[in-house]
């Protein structure tokens, strides 16, 4: 499809620099309409200026969207069943948000007649491969514009320029005000890359981080913190039932409060490159850990480890941005089917950047039988001479493969 047969274009709208920079050079570059949506998917910044700065611009389509709880409750709490974590460390703050917001680009696109839709996402990083694959799958024949990959305003100072020959308006740009990072926040996190993290060897700058205290500051005394589980998902915190986002913004706060969540990451992107970045995931790293401990208590040994198995190669699948295909979809089934039983409660101490389970009980579906795993006498329910049959058993072909080397 040629520019001059575009006729709308549902633009991801922040309200900063780059999207609306992007705003006018698609008006210019494809002579189109434009309706911007702007989602609050719990970044901590209001986005309601947005609606003003897209009208300051001419626009009479304008969403914004508060999708807190849909982020949490549909994308990040079932991510969570799966215990996923990409490469070992990485728990997917950015990766899981990006099938939302192309999921909602699409929808508005089909609401409003648009037959295309853009993003500001650069073309050297992993979103303009989420963002599109996710159109995609939901929306085949869509056009997706991404700037980045067409225009030659490839530097903050080229993006401020046309800002002012355009008039447009962007406080903050004309200010010269401007964090040294690249940021990426919601819910689950805040990401932090550039500047001197560039360098892997340069450790992060304390002041850098917004979430949290340092782990050395964090208080002397301990947090407890209870988490009621059902069907694999937290449902109330100290008996408290909440919803998913408030789960989410409670355990934040108090993982925040003691230095919980902070991780320093070089990372293989899906693109090829390797990269560094910085994240603050404070109810993340709670839930990861709580989750695991809910599960070693009421999971069968045998579905634990299939899930342990089939992890990361879930978790590569979010972070590559297959949310949206049907292999994400049949390994979700299998997921949410084990997370039948996982129901209970995870007491959790909070600790100098710590996370420690202190206890786990679940009413109806603990499997941990305290007559067999007792050391003490158990009248029974454990035989002991059983043990010998199955050690040789088990032993049979090594020690036929030790008798053939001698």
């Amino acid at each position: 499809m040629s520019k001059n047969k575009v006729n709308k274009v549902v633009l991801a709208y922040s309200g900063g620099l780059d999207t609306s920079v992007i705003l006018k050079w698609l008006e210019d570059e494809y002579d189109c309409e434009i309706v911007t949506f702007t989602a609050d998917v719990g970044q901590g910044e209001e986005v309601e200026p947005a609606r003003a700065k897209a009208k300051a611009m001419g626009i009479k389509e304008i969403y914004i969207e508060d999708l807190r709880e849909e982020f949490a409750r549909d994308y990040v709490f079932p991510m969570f069943r799966a215990n996923a974590i990409y490469e070992g460390e990485y728990l997917l703050g950015t990766s899981i948000a990006r099938p939302l917001i192309a999921k909602r680009l699409v929808e508005i696109a089909q609401d409003t007649g648009a037959d295309a839709i853009s993003h500001g996402a650069t073309g050297k990083g992993n979103d303009q491969v989420r963002f599109e694959l996710g159109a995609y799958a939901l929306m085949p024949d869509v056009k997706i514009i991404a700037p980045w990959r067409e225009w030659d305003l490839l530097s903050r100072e080229k993006l401020m320029n046309y800002a002012a020959e355009h008039g447009i308006d962007v406080d903050f740009a004309k200010a010269g005000k401007k964090s040294p990072y690249s940021m990426d926040a919601n819910l689950l996190h805040i990401s932090y890359e550039g500047d001197i993290l560039e360098d892997p060897w340069n450790e992060p700058e304390e002041d850098m981080w917004r979430w949290t205290v340092s782990p050395e500051k964090a208080p002397d005394e301990p947090t407890y913190v209870e988490l009621t589980y059902e069907k694999g998902d937290i449902v109330a915190i100290d008996g408290r039932p909440m919803s998913a986002s408030e789960v989410m913004e409670y355990l934040n706060k108090v993982g925040g409060e003691n230095g919980v969540g902070r991780d320093d990451i070089v990372e293989n992107r899906f693109v090829g490159m390797k990269s560094r970045g910085c994240y603050e995931t404070p109810a993340g790293t709670i839930m990861l850990k709580a989750h695991r401990a809910m599960e070693s208590l009421t999971l069968d040994r045998e579905a634990a480890h299939l899930k342990d198995e089939l992890m990361p190669r879930y978790a590569k699948m979010i972070y590559n941005g297959f949310w949206w295909s049907p292999e994400r979809e049949a390994l979700q089934a299998l997921i949410d089917q084990t997370q039948e039983v996982v129901n209970g409660v995870v007491r959790v101490k909070l600790y100098k950047g710590n996370v420690i389970v202190a206890g786990r009980k679940s009413e109806s579906n603990s499997l941990f039988d305290e007559a067999i795993a007792t050391f003490d006498d158990d009248e029974g329910a454990y035989d002991q001479k059983d043990a010998e049959g199955f050690i040789k058993l088990n032993a049979l072909r090594l020690r036929v493969a030790a008798r053939k080397r001698k």
